[in-house]
């Protein structure tokens, strides 16, 4: 009679240990499905999500500079730079596309142009924002496509975005004359819905 009811007691215990375990990869899963809006948060930031948006604003020569010289492939102009060609750039975030609007962070980095068309580079940023209350940086890592949006996921944050995983989208607004603009969609996961948080759609 001992034995029967230890093993009842330990079936019961490995029932509740079940389901538990079923609740833990259910309940994340549902809350990453959630869309999100345009700048909103779902759980206050840390161990959930976070998504806004902020607009790069780069002029040619004072905010970004060649710093080496490609070597072939095409010319330099508003969209395309020479195959080798180093660029490092230190421009202004707005929170909206117009570039007298708030400043709302920075985006500084580096990029190396990879093909002979001069249209894509591999590209490291550091992103540091003070927006809505957030304050901290994340780090970016990835291949850019000039006249078409770019993902580049999220390889480190600091301040408010420690630990943060996700992508950064960057789009190009307005690519005439000397500044140039560019939509920086930020997308950031934290641990641990981050392993169940979107796959970003491949650009058109």
């Amino acid at each position: 009679m001992a034995a029967t009811s230890a093993a009842k007691s330990l079936l019961l215990c490995l029932t509740a240990v079940a389901f538990l375990h079923h609740l833990q990869f259910q309940f994340p899963s549902a809350a990453a499905a959630t869309s999100l809006g345009r700048n909103g948060s779902r759980g206050g930031g840390h161990g959930r999500t976070l998504s806004f948006t902020l607009y790069q604003q780069e002029t040619i020569n004072k905010t970004a500079y060649i710093v080496v010289d490609g070597v072939a492939g095409a010319g330099v102009s508003e969209t395309t730079t020479p195959f080798g060609t180093i660029y490092v750039f230190r421009d202004d975030l707005t929170v909206r596309a117009d570039r007298a609007s708030p400043v709302a962070g920075v985006a500084e980095g580096s990029s190396i142009t990879t093909t002979l068309d001069g249209l894509q580079s591999l590209s490291l940023a550091k992103i540091t924002v003070d927006h809505r209350g957030h304050r901290g940086s994340v780090s970016v890592l990835g291949g850019t496509y000039n006249t078409k949006p770019s993902d580049y996921p999220v390889v480190g944050g600091t301040g408010d975005f420690a630990y943060a995983l996700g992508y950064v989208r960057s789009s190009p607004v307005d690519l005439r004359g000397r500044t140039v603009t560019y939509k920086m969609e930020l997308h950031l996961y934290w641990p641990p819905y981050a392993h169940y948080a979107p796959v970003p759609h491949k650009p058109v």
